[in-house]
């Protein structure tokens, strides 16, 4: 059973233009994302997914001097850009990350993917698992696993915009037709914002980078918490951002 990695990210971020090129310690903020997401035991291929618009040509030549597979699609329709990336690498298990996560956790996938990789085995195999259904990670963590199958029938069956632009709201909106399990962290950090949408993101994550990386190490979230009870004036730089696009917004 092949486990993919899907990142879906373009240059045309309305917010923070080029944000994903944007240096981090020397790095694009898109290389740490795709090595963070390659350290996942049970992802066997990483992807990037993004448009056909010509400003993603440098993030497409990135990502391929990087040694990571590139998919490009419609730049609206990111269901069916996944949908082709999926086609494409062959894939029977799907992981969706976003692009501007550059604070990703790989032992919380690894985590959620032994679990949803074990319920497939059952008599009543899942279709969905989400971090989000009840919120207790920080914005940057989220994590969204789901089947092939599944995502082949949320393409075929999901006409609504936000559906078609926001990948799996269709599997939040019928959960008659999807079987879907919950992952939840024992610790409610849901207050924290390590997502990079806004340049005060960008402002946090950039000093946290300055303090914690260092060649070949991945900073942790504990290693981040932990820095936040040192500085916690960090968190206030962006804690007031308004999410453009909320998971919850998914469940309404």
């Amino acid at each position: 059973m092949k486990t993919i990695c899907i990142i879906q990210a373009r240059m045309g971020s309305q917010r923070l233009t080029g944000k994903v090129l944007r240096h981090l310690c020397g790095q694009s903020m898109i290389a740490h994302v795709l090595e963070r997401v390659a350290s996942v035991k049970h992802v066997d291929e990483v992807w990037l997914a993004t448009s056909t618009n010509p400003e993603n040509d440098a993030l497409e030549a990135e990502v391929k001097r990087l040694g990571y597979h590139c998919f490009r699609g419609s730049e609206d329709d990111v269901l069916a850009r996944y949908h082709g990336t999926i086609q494409a690498a062959k894939a029977d298990v799907i992981v969706r990350v976003t692009g501007d996560c550059p604070l990703y956790d790989p032992i919380v996938c690894d985590a959620m993917l032994e679990r949803f990789h074990a319920a497939l085995q059952t008599d009543s195999p899942p279709d969905f698992m989400s971090s989000v259904f009840e919120r207790r990670f920080p914005r940057g963590l989220d994590t969204e696993i789901f089947t092939a199958k599944a995502l082949e029938r949320n393409f075929n069956e999901a006409h609504l915009p936000n559906e078609r632009e926001h990948v799996t709201p269709h599997f939040y909106h019928h959960p008659e037709k999807f079987r879907a399990m919950s992952w939840v962290n024992d610790v409610d950090l849901s207050h924290f914002r390590w997502t990079v949408d806004t340049p005060e993101d960008w402002e946090f994550v950039e000093i946290v980078y300055n303090i914690l990386w260092k060649p070949g190490h991945l900073i942790t979230t504990q290693e981040v918490l932990t820095l936040l009870k040192q500085r916690p004036e960090l968190a206030a730089l962006n804690a007031n951002v308004e999410q453009k696009y909320s998971a919850e917004q998914k469940l309404k």
